[in-house]
């Protein structure tokens, strides 16, 4: 079970912290991604981080402003975002993939999913 939080409304250039929280299965065994998409738009990959917690990657549309992190347990990790544009705006889902050797967790095929949390930004 995957469950996220932190959203909420933001006005432009503003920071938000999302949390996802893994439980039910071992954590430490699974890469976590965070996903966006907004009503009747394709789900984007936003940033991933690798089981380990030793490499993460991003979509060039956020690199620089957010940041994705796990905490020693390995079963919260955070998506730390910042300079927040409208653009934006969708509702933010957690996944969890088994890693697949040789390949970045932008790839994993994500299988568990959490509820989503919405994030509006707007003036």
């Amino acid at each position: 079970q995957l469950e996220e939080s932190g959203g909420g409304l933001v006005q432009p250039g503003a920071s938000l912290r999302l949390s996802c929280v893994v439980s039910g299965f071992t954590a430490g065994y699974y890469a976590i991604g965070w996903f966006r998409q907004a009503p009747g738009k394709e789900r984007e990959w936003v940033a991933c981080i690798s089981n380990l917690g030793d490499s993460t990657e991003s979509a060039d549309s956020v690199k620089g402003r957010f940041s994705i992190s796990r905490d020693k347990e390995k079963s919260t990790v955070s998506l730390q975002m910042n300079g927040l544009k409208p653009a934006d705006s969708d509702v933010y889902y957690c996944a969890a993939a088994l890693p697949i050797r040789g390949q970045g967790c932008s790839t994993f095929p994500y299988e568990h999913w959490g509820q989503g949390t919405r994030v509006t930004v707007a003036s």
